[in-house]
């Protein structure tokens, strides 16, 4: 472990100057404000995700957090950001994203993530139960949540999901135990066939929990993690999104095809520092998380632009190219208010492709956004904020983007 890290480290800081330093002339993308907070001191617009729906629609969701969420019509989660719970709600767009419609659902979960598989729509999130709706009439009307796990505590934020001949395969985290420091989770790897009735916990097959602990235990005398002493927060991973490698030339291409690429932001202390695992779907149809290996060696910590925060990864199967949207942190690691591009051929390399959008102030973010492709587009909803919201967390907005003619910029 050690001299594998000891390898990258250098690599980890170079590129780490890189990425915060860039400065792209001119933003790359259009933005729409598509929800605002009735509240912005109290009620806060957390997770957004994006999926497309069915007949061009896409359809977006809020996870709504924070004290004033008593207020709000309709059900909460049990467990929320506030004891007041949280609660997600659905927008519609019929026409490339250029008017939204709110759907009139109200879901009570929080964290969710959306995905199309076999003829539906589906959401998972949790109310620290791991829960999930589907929608059969394109994303207007959402089932009563099911139960797929209740055991423990459950976390994530809009990760990546991947869906191939058939399987769908998502990650969630578990909390590690409840007196852990945050963050303190470990991912949890998902995967059902497609084409079963996913809100269904039997049709589930989980892994473990994997424990990042003594991972960061074993790197702490190479200054990583680098967390003050005596704070609240520990150094730990979460909020992965789930990639497949479909190059034969790349070093983590699994000709059996049994293996997916977990890619998640590391509260370790550096700006563009995260952490690459592995999701394998073994012989038996068991499932496990393990370590990655390059050139010989098993690998934890790799260099992934705006790794501090969270990120999110679409595949390309145009150019066979990965594109990612992440904050670019210039200086303050808590800084969220530049949304950057990036893309990269083989999940090591990462090329700046430009800023999507800069809030207006260090409280106005543009952050903890996720992103789709649509033909030559690319489509990202950001959780937003303008000089209203109260901090760089707690934002009042959720914002809609497009990069046009996306892949311009990769040549």
């Amino acid at each position: 472990m050690k001299r594998t890290l000891l390898t990258i480290l250098p690599l980890v800081f170079a590129l780490g100057s890189v990425f915060a330093g860039e400065r792209i002339p001119g933003l790359i993308g259009s933005e729409k404000v598509i929800a605002r907070s009735p509240d912005p001191a109290g009620i806060y617009l957390y997770t957004p995700a994006i999926a497309a729906g069915f007949d061009g629609r896409i359809v977006a969701a809020i996870d709504y957090g924070g004290p004033g969420t008593s207020a709000l019509d309709g059900p909460k989660s049990d467990i929320g950001d506030y004891a007041s719970g949280n609660q997600v709600r659905v927008l519609l767009s019929d026409d490339k994203g250029r008017t939204w419609r709110d759907s009139g659902a109200r879901l009570p979960m929080m964290h969710e993530i959306l995905f199309k598989a076999g003829g539906r729509l589906y959401m998972i999130g949790h109310s620290g139960r791991l829960l999930i709706s589907c929608s059969e009439d394109n994303g207007v009307s959402w089932s009563e949540p099911s139960v797929l796990r209740e055991d423990g505590r459950w976390h994530q934020s809009c990760g990546a999901v991947d869906i191939h001949k058939g399987t769908v395969s998502l990650v969630y985290e578990k909390w590690i135990s409840e007196g852990h420091a945050w963050p303190g989770v470990g991912p949890v790897l998902m995967q059902a066939d497609e084409n079963s009735d996913l809100c269904n916990p039997d049709n589930w097959r989980f892994s473990g929990m994997y424990n990042p602990d003594p991972d960061m235990a074993a790197c702490a005398p190479m200054g990583i993690p680098a967390v003050p002493e005596g704070t609240t927060e520990s150094a730990g991973i979460l909020e992965t999104s789930v990639v497949r490698v479909y190059e034969p030339g790349n070093p983590f291409y699994d000709p059996e095809d049994r293996s997916v690429v977990l890619l998640m932001r590391s509260a370790a202390g550096y700006r563009d520092l995260g952490v690459m695992l592995k999701g394998v779907r073994k012989e038996d149809g068991s499932l496990s998380i393990e370590k990655l290996r390059l050139n010989g060696r098993e690998i934890f910590f790799m260099p992934i632009p705006g790794g501090r925060l969270k990120f999110h990864i679409c595949h390309d199967p145009v150019t066979g190219l990965y594109w990612m949207v992440h904050s670019q942190i210039t200086g303050n690691m808590s800084e969220r208010r530049r949304l950057a591009l990036s893309w990269s051929a083989d999940l090591l390399n990462w090329t700046p492709a430009g800023l999507i959008a800069v809030g207006p102030a260090d409280n106005a973010s543009r952050h903890y956004a996720t992103c789709m492709i649509d033909g030559d587009n690319l489509y990202v909803v950001s959780r937003s904020g303008d000089l209203e919201a109260k901090n760089a967390h707690d934002n009042n907005l959720t914002t809609f983007h497009v990069v046009k003619n996306f892949r311009r910029f990769a040549k």
